[in-house]
């Protein structure tokens, strides 16, 4: 018996092509029949916008809600400006100031500085002398007619032009000035001596 195999390579190319040539005009058209498509994104598709105009700027993003922007102003009397929710300042002739919210702030003028950490050291300054002071921790002021200071629990001191004096809780304490010196020994006994 004879058989005859059929080829099918060539009618499968055949269809292929046949089939594109029908619809070629959908493909170059972008859409229907009909649909005029000049740039080439398809009928469905809006038109991109056109170019800006030679030297315009586009506009920033408007900002996201609830947005404050910083502020601030200047002039012959001085100036000021804040962060919405962070540092913020003023100055002037008669001196500046500046602070950030639950941070250190400060001041300064003429007659002084001062400044502070929330929780944290705080100290001032003028012409009449300065004071200084940690929380639960060291302090101290100094000025023309002396200076002091302490630890809180631990030693303290002071001296001036009339003398001194100092000592450690629970343990020696003592004083000098023109008239002379005396000290204790807690358990020990105190001691003196005049001047000379």
């Amino acid at each position: 018996m004879l058989q005859k195999h059929w080829k099918l390579t060539p009618a499968l190319l055949a269809g292929a092509a046949a089939s594109a040539i029908a619809l070629a005009p959908f493909a170059v058209a972008g859409g229907p029949p009909g649909c005029v498509d000049p740039y080439g994104t398809g009928c469905a598709a809006p038109p991109p916008p056109p170019p800006p105009a030679p030297g315009y700027v586009v506009p920033p993003p408007p900002p996201p809600p609830g947005f404050v922007a910083p502020g601030g102003v200047a002039g012959p009397g001085g100036a000021a400006g804040a962060i919405p929710g962070g540092p913020g300042g003023v100055a002037g002739p008669q001196g500046a100031a500046g602070a950030i919210p639950g941070g250190p702030g400060g001041v300064a003028g003429p007659q002084g500085a001062a400044g502070a950490i929330p929780g944290g050291p705080g100290g001032v300054a003028g012409p009449q002398g300065a004071a200084g002071a940690i929380p639960g921790g060291p302090g101290g002021v100094a000025g023309p007619q002396g200076a002091a200071g302490a630890i809180p629990g631990g030693p303290g001191g002071v001296a001036g032009p009339q003398g001194a004096a100092g000592a450690i809780p629970g343990g020696p304490g003592g004083v000098a000035g023109p008239g002379g010196a005396s000290g204790c020994l807690p358990g020990v006994g105190c001691a003196g001596v005049p001047a000379p």
